[in-house]
């Protein structure tokens, strides 16, 4: 596999267009290549950008109006940041940015596996490949880790698990439970190369990755997991839901 980070022009909140910066931005794509793409590019895209004020509490508003779930700054503690989920994610403060803003809070952006499926079928006409995936990306954190790490919250074009139910393990022992996340392992290596501070490198194509199975079909929904089915669900349950 190879990795391809992708240097562009700053990317304009509070509106700017994706597919000009694609346009102007990306390589010649061939068949079977995977294009990440920052969450927040996207969000500039949409125009999910709110000017920033002098009010102490908008940044808590917003995230309470933008969440799912929520665990109040109060229960975290130590620390004035709300825990939420958000599109089936654990993340601070639904995702909200402030960084490389330019004076704007950044939102997540609306029906992020949509996007990435007009985008993919977009390049997909413009570069004449038939086998494309699109990924959108952001970082959260991990619990009882320090540190960011890369995770997608949108896709489309490829099969999200890699599945071993029914394989035998090297002892010839049946496997009863393990699907492996390609997206996200995939999008935690890609967001490392892209960076989090000025590398102003939104975008990057993957090229290589012979394991991924593409397709056209919607598969975002196979990736995700209802909370009371979860395996953390005693932990997950002390949010509150919020719409």
């Amino acid at each position: 596999m190879k990795f391809f980070p992708i240097k562009t022009r700053p990317f304009i909140p509070p509106r700017d267009n994706i597919f000009k910066l694609l346009d102007e931005s990306l390589p010649q794509l061939k068949e079977g290549d995977v294009v990440f793409i920052t969450s927040k590019i996207l969000s500039i895209h949409q125009g999910k950008c709110v000017k920033i004020t002098k009010s102490k509490t908008q940044k808590s508003r917003l995230t309470t109006q933008e969440a799912d779930y929520s665990l109040p700054a109060s229960q975290v503690a130590g620390s004035e940041i709300i825990l939420t989920i958000k599109d089936y994610t654990l993340i601070p403060s639904s995702g909200i940015d402030e960084s490389n803003g330019s004076g704007y809070l950044i939102l997540w952006p609306k029906h992020p596996s949509r996007e990435a499926k007009t985008i993919g079928q977009y390049l997909k006409r413009k570069y004449r490949i038939k086998k494309l995936s699109i990924i959108i990306t952001d970082s959260h954190t991990t619990p009882l880790r320090w540190g960011t790490q890369g995770i997608s919250i949108g896709f489309y074009g490829l099969e999200p698990l890699l599945d071993y139910r029914g394989k035998k393990d090297i002892f010839g022992r049946k496997l009863k439970h393990t699907q492996v996340n390609v997206v996200d392992s995939l999008t935690a290596m890609a967001v490392l190369l892209m960076g989090e501070g000025d590398e102003r490198q939104p975008l990057l194509v993957l090229r290589g990755a012979n394991f991924i199975r593409f397709t056209n079909k919607d598969t975002h929904r196979k990736l995700v997991i209802e909370p009371k089915k979860d395996l953390y669900y005693p932990l997950l349950k002390i949010f509150r839901k919020n719409h």
